[in-house]
This record gives C-alpha cells, structure tokens and sequence, in this order.
C-alpha cells in the first residue's frame, strides 16, 4: 500500500505540472480566479487517485464475508451485504442536487447571458416592430436587400443569381428541371394548408409539358395535365390566396413558408430561418425579390 500511496503522489505531481505547463501563461497577473481553477483542478485529480488508490487497494486485499443469497447462476452466487454507505449518500446528494437544480438552481431563475441575450433581442424586435409597422413598399425593398445581403447572399449571391447555378436562381421563379424533380419526388416541407404534395403527380410527356409550361411563367395556354396541379395551386398557379405555393412568382405567403422551414437546394439543405427574421423582414425579402425578378 506504501508503494502505492507514493506512485500516487508522483502521479499527482506530474499531472499537475502538466496542467500548469499547458497552462501557465493565464496565472501572469492579479487574477485570482486562475488560482482558484487551478486549486480545483489540484483537488479533482487528488480525490480521483485517492479513490482509485482506495478501491485497487480494497481489490487487492478485501476478502468477500456476509450472508450469502439462496440464489445463484451457474455456480456464481452473490452475499446480502448492504451497499457501500459512500455509494448510498452519494446517490441520495446526486437527487438532492437534481431537484436543487431543477427547482431553485441555474438556470431556472438565475442570471444567465443566454437569458438577457434572448431579453435584448426581443426589446430589440418589439421596438423594431413599432418603428416599422406600415413602411412604404421603397423602404421594404431597401431593407430586404440589406437582409438578402447579409442573410441569403452567401448561397444565392449577391445578385441572386444563385452563383452559376449552385443554388437556386432567385431572379426567375423556377426552372424546368426544378419542376420535374418537384413532380418526381413530391414536396412535403413547407407546411402548406394543402399539405403535401404526393410524387409522380404526372410522368413522361405530361410531366415535360408542365414542367415547361410552368418553368415559362404560366404565359399560353396550359396544358390539359395543368389540370391536375390546378387543384391544389388553382388554375392561375398562384397558390388559391395562400393554399398551396405560388408558382407564378416569389409572393409574401411563400417566401414566409420558405425562410420559416428551410428548403432543400442543390448545394445541400437552406435551414429555418425562423426566430432569426421577424415578420417585418421577412416581408422586406419578399418585396426585394420580387423587385428584382426577371421578365
């Protein structure tokens, strides 16, 4: 046990020093609370290897005594010893700790800085909101392209070209390869009242006149397989006032849909931007967009 006690006290010296190598440059100065991380380090790893010590020791030396139980599997049985009383005031302390915790501690009814961040962002937004609650269709232009830029451009470009295609051009509604895939696959995301749209609503031909028609700007007559995505988006392809998307071009409903569950792209998947653009902005991208779309 002497040999061990010693080996554990060279341990705790080494670890130490090591701590202090990886670390020492944060003790140059008055900073109290450095010496104090280091004093609590100094006491983890000591309590660490004392106990480990204690239970390589008790490994090594203790002998099993008590009752031993009825029951046994194959041979191996096992004594009605009471658990270690360490064990059992830890155990009892952890619950303790729990309901202190989850009842009184941090962060229940504490200071926090997520807490006062969340507080000055939603200050922030409700006196943004009453600064803004009819701007003029000028000033929400101008305001989202400031929001494109800083939020959408990284993706799309500044021009909202989509950066030679990898992402989506924002100037034109859709393209027709855009169609197809939406016709193959369906589109089950953007929580329209409508609901999802199933895969391999039209195939072959059917699907390429579409796709076609719908790529063009809904402009000539529709083809008689519109019919079938007239239901839901109506004969216009404008979405029957916020039912299902508007084909036809970047409305408010469908840019709020888009920026609040994300989309899935070509350079991977566009995240919610919910909680991050108040409805204000939101309708500012919208404006811009539509500012900006190409004849």
């Amino acid at each position: 046990m002497k040999k061990m006690v010693i080996g554990g006290i060279i341990l705790i010296v080494v670890l130490m020093a090591a701590t202090f190598f990886m670390a020492g440059d944060a003790f140059q100065g008055d900073d109290y609370i450095n010496a104090l991380t280091m004093l609590g380090a100094l006491a983890i790893i000591s309590i660490t290897i004392a106990t480990a010590l204690k239970y390589v020791n008790q490994i090594k030396n203790d002998t099993a005594t008590g009752e031993l139980a009825d029951e046994n599997w194959d041979g191996i049985g096992e004594f009605k010893n009471p658990i270690p009383s360490g064990w059992g005031i830890i155990f009892i302390g952890t619950i303790i700790w729990m309901l202190w915790y989850f009842f009184i501690g941090y962060p229940t009814n504490q200071f926090s800085q997520i807490g006062q961040y969340n507080d000055e962002v939603n200050e922030y937004n409700s006196k943004f909101k009453d600064k803004w609650k009819n701007p003029s269709k000028e000033t929400l232009e101008a305001m989202g392209e400031s929001t494109f830029l800083v939020q959408c451009s990284p993706c799309h470009g500044v021009d909202a070209e989509g950066i030679d295609g990898k992402a989506q051009d924002l100037t034109h509604r859709i393209s027709k390869k855009q169609v197809l895939y939406t016709i193959k696959h369906g589109q089950h995301y953007l929580n329209y009242a409508m609901g999802a749209m199933p895969p391999l609503m039209a195939q072959g031909a059917d699907a390429e006149a579409i796709a076609t028609y719908v790529a063009g700007g809904l402009k000539g007559e529709a083809p008689a397989a519109f019919a079938t995505c007239a239901s839901c988006h109506g004969p216009d392809g404008k979405g029957m006032n916020g039912m299902a998307p508007n084909l036809k071009e970047y409305d408010e409903t469908l840019v709020k849909h888009v920026l609040e569950n994300g989309k899935k792209g070509s350079i991977g998947t566009m995240p919610s931007f919910k909680g991050r653009l108040n409805e204000t902005q939101q309708k500012a991208v919208a404006a811009f967009l539509s500012s900006i779309k190409a004849e």
